[in-house]
């Protein structure tokens, strides 16, 4: 047997298997690094997080990534070079990692890469009738493979486009295998870039669980910041929003989309929520010339808005789901408020509740996306459009 193919069935083989997720999102702040032992598949997953850290990108990369993120005429060497230095700078922050947390590179089984994405197309977005759904995640695979020696699964995406869904959201996976509770209804909130959420009914039926985006969780507030507030990246505890007040005109044209409205399961992201969405709705306002401090509010409340709105959807009123909060906009102590304002029937808490740092869950889903590559059976999530029943991602040899 081929050495390489041996070592992948001595990992399929383990009661633990050693995975490190990683998640970059749309903020773009660094690469999320989560060392998981994983054990068991489907339903029986076990996930214990061994350790931890966010390794920061610098202003420069993050530059770098901004001139082909989200830009229908970015340039297409950019785009070919930086997928292979989002590649090669992720495995030396892997690298790096391991060796603070004491281990050495052939301790571990496999590395569970999501990549950088930079463009986000379904059907639902570009509209053109003769065009499939799409979506580009770069930092390529194979690179971070061999500078690592580590087997890696990446391009989870293309899989699920490729089975008849969007190719996001991909929560909806590791979330029901990890966090289902019979007996109660739960959310798991993440507020990244774009808010997006799984429905994990307490039935723990497989069928009625789903994931969907919901609209603008931070990107939106970042977007503005990073162009008017020279060195800041995003609001710090939300000082800049909660120095202004919410504009009821501006807020409303800022709901006038037909995303809000559309059926879940969807997905959208910064191609649709962007300043360009932003500056529409202040010139249909008549608040082109609203202090920085207002529109930043009024973003901030937008985003709680369409968030309340999604999950009353799920829930009648006097329902009381449990809500499990995770993501960037988790540390906005505004929005925080306000969604507990408006869904005052829901309880709150954060995954740390269920053993998962926050911070670390989207990385630790990716790690468990690769685990269910490697050793999962089929899991009947039915027949509904938008979340095919399928196991994700492409492998890469060292």
């Amino acid at each position: 047997m081929n050495s390489t193919w041996k070592r992948i069935f001595n990992i399929i083989q383990k009661p633990e298997r050693l995975i490190i997720g990683l998640m970059s999102g749309t903020s773009m702040d660094g690469l999320d690094i989560a060392l998981c032992g994983v054990s068991g598949s489907g339903t029986d997953t076990s996930v214990r997080l061994i350790e931890f850290k966010t390794a920061d990108y610098t202003n420069e990369f993050k530059a770098e990534i901004k001139s082909i993120f989200s830009r229908r005429d970015a340039d297409l060497q950019m785009v070919c070079l930086m997928n292979e230095k989002v590649a090669l700078l992720h495995a030396e922050m892997i690298l790096e990692a391991i060796a603070e947390w004491g281990q050495q590179p052939e301790d571990i089984d496999v590395i569970a890469s999501h990549g950088q994405t930079i463009f986000h197309a379904p059907h639902s977005l570009h509209g053109l009738s003769n065009y499939p759904n799409a979506t580009l995640q770069i930092g390529d695979g194979d690179h971070i493979a061999v500078k690592t020696g580590i087997v890696t699964i990446a391009d989870f995406r293309q899989k699920h486009i490729a089975a008849g869904g969007e190719g996001a959201p991909l929560a909806v996976y590791g979330d029901y295998l990890l966090f289902s509770k019979k007996g109660e209804d739960r959310i798991m909130l993440n507020i990244g870039g774009i808010a997006n959420f799984t429905y994990l009914p307490g039935s723990n039926d497989a069928t009625k669980v789903f994931s969907t985006d919901v609209g603008p969780g931070n990107t939106l507030m970042d977007q503005f910041v990073q162009k008017h507030y020279e060195g800041l990246y995003y609001d710090e505890n939300a000082s800049i929003a909660s120095a202004g007040a919410v504009n009821p005109a501006l807020l409303k044209e800022l709901l006038q989309s037909e995303f809000l409205e559309a059926d879940f399961p969807k997905t959208t992201g910064p191609e649709l929520f962007n300043l360009e969405y932003l500056i529409a709705a202040q010139s249909r306002s008549g608040t082109l010339l609203l202090p920085k401090e207002d529109v930043m509010a009024t973003l901030c409340r937008f985003s709680a808005q369409v968030i309340v709105a999604a999950v009353e959807r799920c829930f009648e009123r006097d329902k009381t789901p449990s809500i499990f909060i995770s993501g960037g906009g988790m540390h906005n102590p505004l929005l925080l408020r306000q969604l507990k304002e408006k869904l005052s029937n829901a309880s709150f808490h954060s995954t740390d509740d269920l053993e998962i740092n926050p911070d670390a869950k989207e990385a630790v889903l990716f790690a468990i996306l690769a685990n269910e590559t490697l050793v999962g059976e089929d899991v009947d999530f039915g027949s509904r459009e938008g979340v095919p029943s399928v196991r994700m991602g492409k492998i890469c040899l060292p």
